[in-house]
């Protein structure tokens, strides 16, 4: 992304985990099942893919175990892209959010500025 002049505003989850509040932000009314890493050991262990927790239980496991967040988390306005969604990533740094893969919703770990990069 910083290939094509994005701005990036990075947060790092281990040193900084998001709060189950701001993890509720960010999710919105989008599918919380969505933001839960199906490689994360935990998601395994707990056989989350047949069994998933609720949203409050999810938010609280998010907010103690941050590698069961999907990552990165990409977010450019009210668009967010989870995951290494190559096409989505391209559409948001290009402008085009109207792109399957983005989400709508407010920001929380990675951030696009609307400027370039300056050279």
């Amino acid at each position: 992304m910083l290939q094509h002049g994005a701005q990036l505003e990075a947060r790092d989850l281990a040193a900084q985990p998001l709060t189950a509040e701001e993890l509720d932000a960010l999710i919105g009314a989008r599918d919380y099942r969505e933001f839960l890493n199906t490689r994360n050991e935990l998601y395994r262990q707990r056989n989350m893919a047949e069994h998933p927790p609720s949203r409050e239980e999810a938010l609280q496991l998010m907010a103690e175990n941050p590698n069961l967040i999907r990552r990165p988390v990409v977010i450019s306005g009210r668009a967010v892209v989870l995951g290494y969604d190559e096409p989505a990533l391209r559409a948001l740094v290009a402008g085009g959010t109207k792109r399957a893969g983005t989400r709508s919703g407010p920001g929380g770990m990675r951030r696009r500025s609307r400027g370039r990069k300056s050279a």
